[in-house]
């Protein structure tokens, strides 16, 4: 397994000095929005850190799916700010905001695969109808990220072949096929069993940790929001890749936000929020 992959279409590296570890990848600055008389989001305000996670958590309604599309530019808000890999989106046009696009990285909930392509046509869907990169090129980028999350004896199979946790890990490998520097995760464990969940969460932390790639997980799932917040992914000597518990310092790259009718009720890392004497937090842990 590589350490840095390789093949798809390279980034600015002034863009990329830019967006280096430590600086701005996202950042929402006093955001609301409304639909008619009812608010879904009020006031919300974050930064992520290039490299870091952000786990979104609230009820059913609360506005976490809404971020995702705010950031993605399908939603513009009423009120606020919203800057992504350190350009304007709220103020673009469908036109300006394709150059955006092309460096974000969306997993849907059901992995949204399409059942007629093999898992190859798939994952490189992006890279054959957008990227202008000859198919030879596109196939061995492919074969190459489907080697590193652990599938590549599948990749010529049709998704209806693959197993539930299979086919959100090839989801992941899709979004993940041009490089993007930001993933952005839309209940990406939701209906799988724990111990498939896993080998989803899993890969969440391998592109953050070998990858470097910064990323908003949307879930529910609080088992798998603690799992990817306090391990890390560790590449031995041999090469091997392993994901283990995190040292404190390195689960301070992943923080929590929880959102309560529509405003933002607690931000921090995994500790706090398990230390939170706040009665809404305690009964949401429970």
């Amino acid at each position: 397994m590589v350490g840095s992959m390789t093949g798809a279409t390279p980034r600015s590296a002034a863009l990329d000095e830019a967006l280096g570890p430590g600086s701005p990848i996202v950042m929402l600055d006093k955001v609301s929005l409304a639909f008619d008389e009812k608010v879904i989001l009020r006031n919300i305000s974050f930064t992520l850190l290039a490299g870091h996670t952000k786990i979104i958590l609230g009820a059913s309604g609360s506005g976490k799916s809404t971020i995702l599309k705010l950031i993605l530019g399908l939603l513009k808000p009423d009120e606020g700010v919203v800057w992504v890999n350190g350009e304007r989106v709220d103020e673009m046009t469908e036109w300006e905001l394709m150059k955006v696009r092309a460096d974000l990285g969306m997993v849907f909930q059901e992995g949204a695969l399409f059942d007629s392509l093999t898992v190859a046509e798939n994952v490189g869907y992006k890279l054959y109808e957008e990227s202008g990169m000859p198919a030879a090129d596109v196939r061995r980028r492919v074969d190459e990220i489907m080697g590193f999350i652990g599938l590549g004896e599948f990749v010529d199979r049709k998704p209806s072949e693959l197993s539930g946790g299979q086919r959100r890990r090839v989801a992941i490998a899709r979004a993940m096929a041009s490089k993007p520097r930001l993933l952005l995760y839309d209940e990406p464990t939701t209906g799988l069993d724990p111990i498939t969940a896993i080998t989803v969460d899993d890969e969440i932390i391998k592109l953050r940790d070998i990858e470097n790639v910064s990323s908003i997980l949307v879930t529910h799932q609080l088992r798998d929001a603690f799992f990817v917040a306090t391990h890390e992914a560790v590449r031995h000597d041999d090469g091997r890749l392993q994901v283990a518990p995190a040292d404190p310092e390195k689960s301070e790259e992943a923080e929590f936000i929880m959102l309560k009718d529509g405003s933002i009720a607690f931000e921090g890392h995994a500790a706090e929020l398990r230390g939170s004497s706040d009665p809404y937090l305690k009964t949401f842990l429970s």
